[in-house]
């Protein structure tokens, strides 16, 4: 940080003693002398890798380090409810980018119903990693309703993803692909990237070591909520559940669930996904901190009374118990809109 502070400071004051009095040039010809004494002033210093990418974003960002921390730290403060999700993200990010000898990419599939934080925790990862997070060029999000809609089209698409996989890994080697709507995706077509997956030193001279996948799906929440529920209803906490309580039967359900992509996958049953990861259904209390956070993020006093109406209009399963919302923090958002005048 010092070296870019230095840096800057020296090229801001080498543009103060190069630029002529006022009203000697014309404006045309001043901003011609400013681009000039700039560019003159620059091009030492960018030629440093870490100055040119406080211009410019670069692949990986971020020192792995601080990708880590910076992950870690909001998922601390805006995921709630959530510690499996937390603890095995943390851990398996910051050991892949910490590790220089990488055997295969990492693969992350999150699993869950909608609301609990799939697509927020996949947005945090690639933010932690690259400052315009999914706005990144180096980070690329896939949503199979929108980019792979059609079933007689599967070939054209398999074609089409293993090109844009090689071409941008061929450019960044830290590239994040993010797949969404993994449960609408057609059956197979996963399985077209598999060898991006597997363990390869070099695929037609690329290497994809260094590549991060999370796969986003629906599929196993009926499981998931089943141990939750069985943890409850024998008295324990959720706290209690461990990965090992869920992760095997998970993977079994997702791989044998035909309405997944992952149905009878090769990524599966070749253990290339390194973490089945259950994202447990949100309670009453998880709700009420989302609203909270949301609030709070809108820069508004938080009124109590609207935050319990909002977390009390969500409707919640089992029907008897009311212990679960069905749609977790999905709809906070909307209902604030509602009750706050903003």
């Amino acid at each position: 940080m010092k070296l870019r502070r230095g840096a800057l400071r020296a090229a801001l004051a080498l543009l103060l003693l190069l630029l002529p009095p006022a009203g000697a040039v014309e404006p045309i010809s001043l901003g011609l002398a400013i681009a000039g004494a700039a560019a003159s002033a620059l091009t030492g210093f960018i030629s440093y890798p870490r100055l040119y990418c406080y211009f410019r974003e670069c692949c990986l960002h971020r020192h792995d380090q601080r990708a880590a921390a910076a992950l870690q730290d909001t998922l601390d403060k805006r995921l709630f409810g959530q510690h499996l999700v937390s603890k095995v993200v943390v851990k398996a990010v910051r050991g892949f980018l910490n590790n220089t000898n990488a055997k295969k990419p990492l693969a992350l599939s999150l699993h869950g119903w909608t609301g609990t934080g799939k697509n927020f925790v996949s947005k945090i990862v690639a933010e932690s990693i690259y400052k315009k997070g999914l706005q990144s060029k180096y980070v690329h999000q896939f949503v199979a309703t929108l980019h792979f809609p059609h079933a007689h089209s599967i070939n054209l698409y398999k074609d089409q993803l293993q090109s844009w996989i090689r071409g941008n890994v061929s450019i960044c080697p830290r590239s994040l692909f993010i797949f969404d709507e993994m449960d609408k995706m057609h059956a197979g077509l996963i399985d077209s990237i598999k060898p991006f997956l597997d363990y390869y030193e070099l695929l037609d001279g690329v290497s994809y070591r260094q590549a991060i996948f999370i796969f986003l799906s629906n599929a196993g929440a009926e499981k998931i909520t089943e141990v939750a529920l069985d943890f409850w209803r024998k008295g324990r906490t959720r706290e209690d559940i461990q990965l090992t309580d869920i992760q095997n039967a998970l993977s079994v359900s997702v791989f044998n669930n035909k309405n997944s992509g992952f149905w009878h996958s090769t990524l599966i049953d070749k253990n290339l996904i390194d973490y089945f990861i259950p994202f447990l259904p949100l309670e009453y209390k998880h709700v009420k901190m989302c609203v909270r956070v949301e609030i709070e993020s809108r820069g508004y006093a938080v009124d109590e009374d609207i935050l319990t109406r909002i977390a009390d209009e969500m409707t919640y399963f089992p029907r008897e118990e009311r212990i679960y919302s069905d749609k977790g923090c999905k709809t906070v958002d909307a209902k604030l809109d509602y009750y706050y005048d903003f």
